[in-house]
């Protein structure tokens, strides 16, 4: 018989076995997001930042400690990594400098502890680069030289260094097209980008100065890059091209154009290499460009600067210099855009942003307020809050999470 004093003694035993009991219907709380490590590269030229910084970033809260200096190194503009090999990775510079001796740092990245200790400098291949990416095998890695006209390819060596240029082309040659009728912004060509495809296949070149992008095929064991057919990809006189991003379906490419302010969308196709024909990749423009800037904003004062794309493929991402905003855009089924909101970035000339590991943030560089403006980013809506914090540092110009 279960008595009362039967049920008082076996109480704590009940008690017990409750608390290890898991039910299938309950879901545990995920554990918060580890805090991660941003660095940041800024210009030098003032005299006040001194190269790459470093600062700790919570994903769970949305804040960024104080930067301080992870290695000095001349106008840090653009970074990037290579995958991790035994708890390092390599961390490469361009030293964004209007000078034909530019060059690219080699630093190695201690991942547990984030100490960068600088391990080799060769040629960037020409003067003022402004970009680098890195294949995703670590194995090959491009850059493109802004004022050198000029983009170059490098193999990743086995301490995990760039070699010296393997190829260098030279965007002056009539194959590359002619120059935009901006002649103030155009008077040579420049190469402001090179994007490696998410397949690792095909490097895509935008030339701010010739309105056109370039397509190659990768040979990623040699750096070695065969044009593709056509090579040449025209884009709207007096537009810019600036830099592109991959939607995830694999098929759509945005350009953001950095003259006129606009975002223009592409198709994308690619073929295999035969025994007789290599592999070839294809843009073909669909003719839904939008602007960045709201109406009645003059485009002469301002630059268009960063595109992104949401993992997720549903909302894309842009900033605008001059008019100091980042804008929020939704997809079409055809994939032409749609505004979705408008936001004050928080400071001056926002010339870079990225998401953080988890896409819940954008941390916006604004290169002329010294300042890091954080934005909440609500992953069902796409829309900015914010910003929910400022961290001031001087002319930030790139944002690596590592």
């Amino acid at each position: 018989m279960f008595t009362r004093r039967r049920f008082l003694i076996l109480l704590p035993a009940y008690a017990a076995s409750a608390q290890g009991f898991s039910s299938p219907f309950h879901k545990k709380r995920p554990a918060p997001p580890l805090p991660v490590r941003a660095f940041i590269g800024c210009d030098t030229v003032k005299g006040i930042s001194k190269g790459i910084y470093s600062a700790i970033f919570d994903p769970a809260t949305g804040r960024l400690g104080d930067p301080t200096l992870a290695a000095e190194t001349q106008r840090p503009s653009f970074l990037a990594l290579t995958p991790p090999r035994d708890g390092h990775h390599s961390l490469y510079a361009v030293n964004a400098v209007k000078e034909p001796a530019a060059s690219v740092t080699t630093f190695d990245l201690d991942i547990k502890s984030g100490a960068l200790t600088q391990k080799s400098k060769v040629s960037s291949g020409g003067a003022g680069p402004c970009y680098i990416s890195v294949d995703s095998t670590g194995k090959a890695a491009f850059i493109a030289d802004y004022w050198g006209a000029s983009i170059a390819s490098y193999l990743i060596q086995s301490d995990g260094t760039l070699s010296e240029p393997v190829e260098i082309l030279n965007y002056r040659e009539p194959r590359f097209g002619q120059q935009g009728p901006v002649k103030a912004r155009q008077e040579q060509p420049h190469p402001h980008s090179v994007f490696i495809s998410p397949d690792d296949r095909f490097l895509i070149v935008n030339d701010l100065g010739n309105d056109a992008l370039t397509v190659y095929s990768i040979d990623p064991a040699t750096a070695k890059l065969t044009p593709s057919s056509p090579l040449l990809n025209s884009v709207r006189p007096g537009s810019g091209p600036r830099h592109i991003a991959f939607h995830p379906n694999g098929r759509w490419i945005y350009c953001i154009n950095e003259i006129d302010s606009t975002l223009d969308h592409f198709l994308w196709s690619t073929t295999h290499a035969t025994s007789s024909a290599p592999a070839k990749g294809l843009l073909v423009n669909a003719s839904t460009t939008i602007s960045t800037i709201a109406k009645g904003f003059p485009a002469e004062k301002n630059t268009a600067s960063e595109v992104m794309i949401s993992p997720d493929g549903n909302f894309l991402y842009a900033s605008n210099r001059g008019e100091d905003t980042l804008v929020v855009f939704a997809f079409n089924d055809d994939g032409s855009l749609k505004e979705l909101q408008r936001i004050a970035c928080g400071g001056k000339t926002p010339r870079h942003f990225t998401f953080d590991p988890t896409f819940q943030w954008i941390l916006c560089g604004n290169q002329d307020s010294a300042s890091i403006t954080i934005f909440h980013r609500n992953q069902g809506s796409g829309k900015l809050t914010g910003p929910v914090q400022t961290v001031t540092i001087d002319s930030p110009m790139y944002t690596l999470f590592a």
